[in-house]
C-alpha cells in the first residue's frame, strides 16, 4: 500500500514549510532564492483569503502557479516560502472575494541573474481593515 500525504519540505535555513512543488523549477538551475510568505498575525482569521504565487522563468513562460489559501498559516507557525533559481520574476497576488469590492493586490519581484545563492526575499502581506471593510490590500518586499 502506498502513503497517499505527500511528502512536506521545510526549508534548512528558515525552517519554513516549502509550498508544495516550488523548488528545482528550472532544469540545471538550483534553487538559489528563498521567498519567505510573511502574513499579517491579523489577517489570519480572513476565512477566504489566499496568497496566488506565480514563478515566470521568462516574460512569456508562466513555469509554475499556485494557490496558497491563508487559513494555511494558522495551522504552521513556522510560515511558508517558496525557492526559485537567480532569474525569472515572482509574482504575489493577495486575494480576498469576501469583502465588497474584493481585495486583490499584486507584487512582482524581479530575479537578477546575479543574485547570490543564499538570498532571502520577504514579502510582507497585510490585508487592510476588517474583512468585510477591506477595499485593498498591501504587499511590501524586504531583502
Amino acid at each position: 500500500m502506498t502513503d497517499a500525504t505527500p511528502q512536506q519540505f521545510k526549508s534548512a535555513a528558515s525552517n519554513r514549510f516549502v509550498v508544495p512543488g516550488w523548488t528545482n523549477l528550472v532544469e540545471g538551475m538550483p534553487d538559489s532564492v528563498e521567498v519567505q510568505l510573511d502574513l499579517d498575525q491579523a489577517d489570519t482569521g480572513r476565512e477566504h483569503a489566499s496568497l496566488l504565487v506565480e514563478y515566470w522563468a521568462t516574460n512569456a513562460d508562466m513555469t509554475l502557479q499556485s494557490i496558497l489559501p491563508v487559513r494555511a498559516f494558522t495551522t504552521t507557525p513556522e510560515g511558508w516560502c517558496v525557492f526559485v533559481p537567480a532569474q525569472g520574476r515572482v509574482l504575489v497576488r493577495a486575494v480576498d472575494p469576501q469583502p465588497t469590492p474584493p481585495v486583490l493586490v499584486s507584487h512582482w519581484i524581479n530575479i537578477d541573474p546575479a543574485t547570490p545563492a543564499g538570498t532571502t526575499v520577504n514579502v510582507k502581506v497585510n490585508f487592510p481593515g476588517e474583512a468585510a471593510n477591506s477595499t485593498s490590500g498591501k504587499l511590501s518586499l524586504n531583502s
